[in-house]
């Protein structure tokens, strides 16, 4: 071969190379990040080619798919359809052609679609058989009942709020609303239409923010619900050893290195109270005293150990609560009964309800009971996994009783249910500046049967700017809630 042959011969060979490496750089080394490119069409398409698989509660889809509109320049097939939306809507999140998907939807779309890698078996069956990629299924831990209960009882509010119910011996969550809320349905699709409902929904074009999901992603002040923490911390603390042991509370009590005295709400028997009594009551001068002297590291620590200052996974994020460290005498006073800078999501005063409950054994919360392939075989199964022990059986079973003692004859009572051991704990929360704006009413609550399992516990919030002020109370707005939610888990147990 002369030699320019030679030459020419060489440099197809070296394209030759080069597009061999480019080929495979793409296939290989670029190929995720191509495929999750937002510019990358063919995923789209592919994505609402087929129905996507449902997401179950009690055995039944609360999701569906239905064929798009041939009209106009839309090239996707299918588009998510949602039962009952609104109540759904802060489990489920929303998958839509044109704003992506958010929640359950995002977190296992590739099971909902079939793309996940646990289901290669199952989709190089439909390759071999010629049927279509097929989605896979997740299975919720929720209570249908307890989520109706739920949501029907904010929307009677008419305000804002959201409530949370878990069950204490394995953390499942089994009820997570929010109100107001909005139907993914809406705007599921890529029309016109689609993009009018999704704008309509924007917070600011609509000041209730219906797509906030305020169970997760909201943090309120606690206020006297956070007494709970408190107890709990004088317990573990060995500050007091029992419910009915005097506490060291004068009253009027001024809060250390202050000239202002901390205010109880009336004319309360607060002084040197006890515990159970101080709970009963909710007396501000007890626990506000209990938390300055324990001090802001015991107070934090304890918090801590019931979930404060971590995000939640379950599997959507919700927001850390907050109690802060590097605070004064006085701040910790404050904070320990739920104000000042105290802030905590619904879900996590379901936490603490619920370590209470569960004998001191906090479990990890969690609302994916198992994802399933499209024939329903298994693919992964959520086991219930212990957190932390915020309290000692001994301790938690103490404060059991102050919170029984709340329900049976203290600010609890609405939440009351004949034959079954109630408790809980009120709270009205200060809101706005210098406490100007209606306070947030909060009911935290269990339910125990007669063998002394705690099958729920439950946490409400309730805001509702439109309500008369002395008309809002944890017992007099939440806690009908809490028990409607309680009976309706407790009736799927008979």
């Amino acid at each position: 071969m002369n030699k320019p042959l030679r030459r020419i011969a060489l440099f197809c060979g070296l394209l030759v190379l080069t597009l061999l490496l480019r080929d495979n750089w793409l296939q290989y080394v670029k190929a995720d990040q191509l495929k999750d490119d937002p510019n990358n069409r063919r995923v789209t398409i592919a994505r609402y080619s087929t129905p996507r698989g449902d997401i179950i509660v009690d055995g039944n889809p609360i999701t569906g798919s239905t064929e798009t509109s041939k009209t106009g320049l839309n090239d996707l097939k299918y588009k998510r359809t949602y039962k009952n939306g609104p109540m759904w809507s802060p489990v489920t999140g929303y998958a839509s052609q044109a704003f992506g998907a958010t929640q359950l939807e995002s977190i296992d779309d590739g099971i909902l679609t079939g793309d996940d890698d646990r289901l290669f078996f199952r989709k190089t069956l439909d390759m071999i058989t010629g049927k279509p990629q097929q989605g896979g299924n997740v299975v919720t831990t929720l209570n249908a009942s307890a989520q109706k209960a739920a949501y029907d009882g904010l929307k009677a509010q008419g305000g804002k709020g959201a409530v949370v119910a878990l069950d204490p011996a394995t953390g499942k969550i089994l009820a997570l609303a929010s109100y107001p809320s909005y139907d993914p349905s809406a705007f599921a699709g890529n029309s016109n239409k689609d993009a009018k409902a999704w704008n309509d929904l924007q917070k600011k074009n609509n000041p209730a923010d219906p797509m906030l999901n305020r169970a997760l992603r909201e943090t309120y002040p606690p206020g006297s619900t956070f007494k709970i923490v408190t107890a709990a911390a004088a317990l573990e603390n060995g500050k007091y050893t029992s419910a009915d042991e005097k506490t060291d509370s004068p009253l009027p009590w001024t809060m250390p290195g202050t000239h202002t005295q901390l205010k109880n709400e009336g004319n309360i028997p607060c002084k040197n109270a006890t515990m159970r009594v101080a709970l009963q009551y909710s007396c501000n001068t007890v626990f506000g005293k209990i938390g300055s002297d324990l001090g802001n590291e015991k107070m934090l620590d304890e918090a801590k150990k019931f979930g404060f200052g971590s995000e939640q996974f379950i599997p959507v994020r919700s927001n850390a609560s907050v109690f802060s460290d590097d605070m004064n005498p006085s701040q910790t006073a404050l904070s320990s009964i739920g104000q000042f800078n105290t802030a905590a999501t619904p879900l996590q005063m379901a936490m603490v309800a619920s370590a209470v409950a569960n004998d001191g054994k906090l479990m990890k919360p969690y609302m994916v009971d198992e994802l399933e392939s499209s024939n329903v075989d298994p693919v992964a199964k959520t086991q219930p996994e212990e957190m932390s022990r915020p309290l000692s059986a001994e301790n938690a079973q103490i404060l059991q009783s102050m919170m029984e003692t709340v329900v049976e004859k203290g600010t609890g009572t609405n939440a009351k249910i004949p034959g079954v051991t109630v408790g809980g704990k009120t709270g009205t929360a200060q809101h706005g500046v210098a406490n100007s704006a209606n306070p947030y009413a909060w009911f935290l609550s269990y339910a125990k049967l007669a063998d002394g399992s705690s099958p729920v516990a439950v946490a409400v919030v309730i805001e509702d700017e439109h309500a008369n002020r002395d008309d809002i109370s944890g017992g007099g707005l939440a806690a009908p809630i809490a028990k409607n939610v309680m009976k309706a888990v407790l009736d799927t147990k008979k």
